[in-house]
Order: C-alpha cells, then sequence, then structure tokens
C-alpha cells in the first residue's frame, strides 16, 4: 500500500522532470548549470518550411495567370457580347433582392433556383454596382469576371490535387484564360458562371488527402451552392460522388460520404421547404409552385430539336459554340484517352456523358457549355502529360520515343490550330463595341419617349429604364406580356394599351410564342433603328388603330408636310440652307418644326442653317426632330433684341408637344429639339393656325 502511494507521489514527478527536459532541448537551451546542448532539428519545422516554399512556387505560377485571366474578361467588358435578355433577367431579379426585397422583379415561378442571383445581390450591394454603371448588366458581370478568377484559380489547385506538375496546371488555367469561347461566355450574366467556382470547389475539396469529414463537408457545401444557384449542375451529383468515394479512406467511406449526401439533401430540401412555407409546393388556382417550375424545366421546354438537324436551335447554339472548336473537340479527344486513367475516371466520364447527353433531344441551353469549358481545358494538358509519364515509365525505349513524338506532335498540332483561330478572334472580343446598339436605343429612348409611356422591352434595358424614371408597371418585360395575369390585368385593350415595342435579338427569335409582342411589333412604325443584322436593336412605336390605318396616317402626314414646307419655303420671312430648304420641302421635317417656324416669322426674318438628324431616326426614314437656328431679323438670334419674343413663340404649342429643349451654343445660335414623333394629323388639326 505504502509502496503503491509512493509510486502515486514520484510518477508525476518524473514525468516533470521529463517534460521538462524535453522542453529545454526542444528550445536548444541549457538547464541551469549544465552546458548549452546541440541544438536539434525537428522534422515537423522542415515540412513547414517546404510547405511554405511549396505555396510560394505555385503562387508564383497561379497569381500571373490569374491577373490574365481577369485581363482579357475586363478588356472591353461592356463591349462584347451584345446584352441579352437573360443577364437582363438576372441583373433585374438581383436588383429586386438587393432593392425591393424580393427573389424578383416580377413574380417568381420557381424557373431557377435563386441563389445564383442572390450572390450578384450581395456583390452589387457591397460595391454599389448599380450606382457606378449607367447599365445595369454590367455590374453584374463585374461579378462575373469575379467568379471567372475564382473557377481559374480552383481549377489550378484541382490540377494540383490531381498530382499534375505546375507548368500543366497553369497550362490548364491559360488555356481557360485565352478560349474565344470561355471569354465570350465568362462575361456573360449567367447563373452557370455563378455556379462553377463552386462545382470546381466542391471537385477540389472532395480530392482531399486528409481530414476527410470536413473536407467531404465543405465539398456537399460547394455542390448544394452551384446547384442552388443553377439547377442543371447536378449532372455532375454521380461524379462528384464517385470522387469522394474512391478518395474517402476505406475505414470512414461510409461515414464521410453519407454525411456529405446528408448535406445535399438538406440543403436541397430547403428550397423545397421555403416553397412550402410560401405555399407554393404544389399548383394550385392563380398561383406558381415548385412543382410547376420543375415540371416547365423537365418537360415543359421547346426541343432544341438535334445537333445534327441544319436550322435547328440546337445546331445554332451548336454553331455559337464553335468560337472554339479546338478546346471543344482536344478536350472531349483527351476525356476519352483519360477514361482509363483511375486518377482522372470521374472527371473524364463526366465529361463524356454530359457530351452525350448534349446529343438527346430535347432543350439544350445555350449556357450548357460553360460548365464543361474548365473541365476540358484542364484534360488536354493533363492527356499530355500523362502520356508523356506513361511513355518515361516503359522499358521500351523505342515505344518511349513514339509515345513522345506521338504525343509531341498531336499538342503542337492543336496549339498551330488554335493560336490563329484564337488571334483571328480575339479583336471581335477586345476592341469592337457589339453592345453599341442597345446603349444608341436606350439613349434614345430615354431622350425621345415620355416617361409615363407605356413600354415592351427586352430585360436586359429594363433596369436602366427604370433607373431613368420610366415607371416600373409600364416597363414590361416583354415575356410577361402574354404569360404573366399581373402584368396583362394593367393592359385591358392588350397590345393597343403599349406606345412602343423595342425590338432586339432576343424579342425576334422569341416573339413567336407571344402573340400580343407579335401584334404589337405587326401593327407599329419603326422610328429609330440602331445597328444592322443580329445586334440591330430597333424602336417601334405602335399603332392602337392597326397597321393599315396607320400607314395611311403616315401618308397622308407626308403629304402635309411636303405642302406646308413649300408654302413656307416660298415666303421671304424663312432663310434657310439649300440643305435645309432640302429637307423642308421633301416632307423631312417633323410637323412641330414647321408650326413652330411658322409662329416664329411672326417676330421677324428667321434663318436657320441645319436641320440635323437624331441618332438612329435617320437610319429609319422618320422626319427630323431638330432644327438650327442662326439668325433674328439679320442678326446672331442670342445679341437680336427680339430673341426674347422669339423664344415664347417657339414654345407656344400645346405643352405634349411642345420642345422637349432649346440649348443655346457658343457660336450664338438655337438649337430646338422635339422628341417622340408628332401625333398624326397635327398639321391639319392646326391648319388655321
Amino acid at each position: 500500500m505504502s509502496q503503491a502511494l509512493r509510486s502515486l507521489e514520484t510518477e508525476p514527478m518524473e514525468s516533470a522532470d521529463a517534460s521538462t527536459s524535453s522542453n529545454w532541448e526542444s528550445r536548444g537551451s541549457a538547464r541551469p548549470g549544465q552546458p548549452r546542448p546541440p541544438l536539434v532539428h525537428h522534422p515537423t519545422a522542415h515540412k513547414v518550411k517546404a510547405w511554405l516554399v511549396t505555396k510560394r512556387i505555385s503562387l508564383a505560377w497561379a497569381v500571373p495567370l490569374l491577373a490574365i485571366t481577369a485581363i482579357v474578361r475586363l478588356i472591353n467588358l461592356g463591349g462584347s457580347p451584345q446584352r441579352v435578355d437573360d443577364e437582363g433577367t438576372y441583373v433585374a431579379q438581383a436588383y429586386a433582392v438587393s432593392r425591393l426585397g424580393d427573389l424578383s422583379h416580377y413574380t417568381y415561378w420557381y424557373d431557377h433556383p435563386p441563389l445564383g442571383w442572390i450572390q450578384i445581390a450581395v456583390w452589387e450591394k457591397l460595391t454599389l454596382g448599380f450606382s457606378r454603371y449607367d447599365v445595369a448588366v454590367l455590374a453584374g458581370r463585374e461579378f462575373i469576371v469575379v467568379a471567372a478568377v475564382a473557377a481559374a484559380a480552383m481549377l489550378f489547385i484541382l490540377a494540383r490535387r490531381l498530382r499534375l506538375s505546375r507548368p500543366t496546371a497553369g497550362a490548364a488555367v491559360l488555356i481557360l484564360a485565352l478560349s474565344p469561347l470561355a471569354v465570350q461566355y465568362q462575361r456573360a450574366v449567367f447563373l452557370d458562371n455563378v455556379a462553377t467556382p463552386w462545382l470546381l470547389a466542391a471537385f477540389v475539396l472532395a480530392l482531399a488527402p486528409s481530414r476527410q469529414l470536413a473536407a467531404f463537408a465543405g465539398a456537399a457545401l460547394c455542390f448544394s451552392i452551384a446547384v442552388l444557384s443553377k439547377e442543371t449542375y447536378l449532372l455532375f451529383l454521380p461524379f462528384l460522388g464517385w470522387q469522394m468515394w474512391r478518395m474517402a479512406d476505406r475505414g470512414t467511406r461510409r461515414y464521410t460520404v453519407s454525411m456529405a449526401a446528408a448535406i445535399v439533401v438538406v440543403l436541397g430540401l430547403c428550397y423545397v421547404l421555403m416553397a412550402t412555407l410560401k405555399g407554393e409546393l404544389v399548383p394550385g388556382i392563380n398561383r406558381v409552385s415548385l412543382a410547376s417550375g420543375i415540371g416547365f424545366q423537365l418537360f415543359g421546354r421547346q426541343s432544341s430539336g438535334s445537333l445534327f438537324q441544319s436550322g435547328s436551335q440546337a445546331r445554332a447554339t451548336l454553331e455559337h459554340w464553335m468560337l472554339d472548336p479546338v478546346i471543344l473537340v482536344a478536350g472531349f479527344l483527351a476525356a476519352l484517352l483519360l477514361l482509363r486513367s483511375r486518377r482522372f475516371a470521374p472527371i473524364a466520364s463526366a465529361m463524356v456523358f454530359l457530351v452525350v447527353f448534349a446529343l438527346r433531344p430535347g432543350y439544350l441551353p445555350v449556357p450548357y457549355v460553360i460548365a464543361l469549358l474548365p473541365f476540358l481545358a484542364l484534360l488536354i494538358p493533363a492527356a499530355v502529360e500523362v502520356s508523356i509519364r506513361a511513355a518515361l515509365a516503359s522499358s521500351s525505349t523505342v515505344r518511349q520515343w513514339l509515345q513522345i513524338t506521338a504525343t509531341g506532335v498531336a499538342a503542337a498540332l492543336a496549339v498551330v490550330i488554335a493560336a490563329p483561330m484564337w488571334a483571328a478572334q480575339a479583336p471581335g472580343l477586345l476592341q469592337v463595341d457589339h453592345d453599341q446598339p442597345m446603349r444608341q436605343a436606350e439613349a434614345y429612348v430615354k431622350a425621345n419617349i415620355g416617361r409615363d409611356s407605356r413600354l415592351m422591352v427586352d430585360d436586359s434595358m429594363w433596369l436602366d429604364l427604370v433607373e431613368a424614371g420610366f415607371q416600373r408597371t409600364k416597363v414590361v418585360w416583354y415575356h410577361k406580356v402574354d404569360t404573366d395575369p399581373e402584368v396583362a390585368g394593367m393592359a385591358p385593350n392588350g397590345w393597343r394599351d403599349y406606345d412602343y415595342v423595342i425590338s432586339t435579338n432576343s424579342i425576334r427569335k422569341d416573339y413567336d410564342g407571344a402573340p400580343m409582342v407579335a401584334q404589337a411589333l405587326t401593327n407599329s412604325v419603326v422610328v429609330a433603328s440602331f445597328g444592322d443584322d443580329e445586334e440591330a436593336v430597333s424602336v417601334h412605336r405602335v399603332h392602337p388603330e392597326g397597321a393599315e390605318a396607320a400607314e395611311k396616317n403616315e401618308e397622308l402626314d407626308r403629304l402635309d408636310r411636303i405642302a406646308a414646307g413649300k408654302t413656307m419655303a416660298r415666303g421671304d420671312a424663312l432663310l434657310m440652307s439649300t440643305a435645309a430648304r432640302k429637307l423642308v420641302v421633301g416632307g423631312r421635317v417633323d410637323a412641330r418644326i414647321l408650326l413652330a417656324l411658322r409662329r416664329a416669322t411672326s417676330v421677324g426674318t428667321v434663318a436657320i442653317d441645319a436641320i440635323p438628324a437624331t441618332a438612329g431616326a435617320e437610319e429609319a426614314r422618320r422626319p427630323r426632330r431638330q432644327v438650327r437656328i442662326t439668325k433674328l431679323n439679320g442678326q446672331l438670334v442670342t445679341q437680336s433684341k427680339a430673341m426674347q419674343r422669339l423664344i415664347p413663340e417657339l414654345e407656344k404649342h400645346n405643352a405634349n408637344y411642345g420642345p422637349a429643349n432649346i440649348t443655346r451654343s457658343e457660336g450664338g445660335s438655337l438649337l430646338v429639339t422635339y422628341s417622340g414623333d408628332a401625333p398624326a394629323g397635327l398639321l391639319r388639326s392646326r391648319s388655321g393656325s
């Protein structure tokens, strides 16, 4: 008993002495009264130092490549590609989240999970993007560039996790950075771009060599965010699960993989719970539902046809993707080659599956390719490295040289094909302003159309016009004109209640499924036009009385302008330059200008030197709505004493038809500008003036 007690008393002291000794040794110091021991080098310190050196080298490779990725996408960010309707929709929905406290600027109908544009809204809230840009979509594109850089960073880490060399990982990032297809699509505000870095992060975490419980939980969380940003990313689930199963430690595999699966299910059910709490889980009378949204995405979308069918929508989509066939073809061939590689089998199989899936009959989204691009960019240099390593591992010298030569020739051939093709595409991406017609049309609408007008618009300019002061309930996204009962209720007379349609490529492609939009366009006249071909944007004025009556009124108004112009040209009170006279007598001058000039001559002799064209209206052959008055009674108009009587005469008109502004120039002239189109029959109704 006493021996046991002594043992209990002495053991802690011995342990303490040992610990103390160990601590002294670890600090490389001597105990009091003893000589200083030699310095001890610990393996852990070496590992930490090696890890830091490794990370610094990787950063030295990655940072310049990430900078290239950002720079290439930021150059001409607002010019290429031209904005499309989907971009405007996601930005407008982000606006609804950040500014209106709602999930959408219209009724949210579960077409996509909302997490994608919620992330855009958070970025905009932090950076005040809508306040910094006149074009709201650019605030969204700014966030997409951030997402593209994040995706490139994840791609580099993923390549290293797959035990690829730094040059190979760098080559993957460089391919993604410079591919014209990637540059084109990784600028656009598509939800796929928001989801892609999260998907890559999920694969990075799934390849974690240690701490797999936390890593797999993170992978499940990242994958769930990707799916809740764009639902089609659910197609990657079996391949991510395969990757986790392969990497998981056998002793804890069932636990870690099951835990990850549970996280994905629980987070997915949160979306279902949201719909349930809102009472929108299943269809009902006059309400949207999650079930209806899923049904539409799976079965309700119109088929894109076959990729092999000329003229089909799928074929047109493929032709868009052919902006860079090298990354698509070389990436697919690399995926086939790497199917036999244990390391790359999950990712290579995913690429083969997704390519085959695109061949099925059904709806093929244009942004579908975005999810494939990083993985294709990874597999191309990976196939080269794997092939060379396999050759070097061979015992046959002949086989080594044959395989290395074949690999080198294939890689060189890809570079030779890609380099001139990418160089030829660069000016269109980095220099050409494809979005100019859209901005010109917006500027025309803001300058010439009343803020209380009812407009049908492409969603890509919806937010810009709302921010410019147009009434939110009267600027109507064309997709909602025929599909939203609430919107239809605001226009009881259908298309006749709309004043203007701003036609873009998105509307021209889509209005076959929107009868009211088609009727409005049929019964309208183009008042301004900008750009050519697919990039053309035109402003249409809707005539409620119908197309035939509008054409008749247009012709009568033209004859009235010609008659009035000839009468004015014969008088002595109006002096005109040759160019101005030609426009006046040819009926090419707005009726409101003719009436204003008639009143102005009551003050004295009026001289005009120019009747400038309004941007866009000239292309549409509309009457000109600006006139420059240079002299009054032989003096510069701004120096004439009679100017104080001239200005009221110019403004003396019904307030709805008066000049938008009268500007004094440095040369002493007055530029009188009218907005919109003159009402039909104005000269006939004022013939006694």
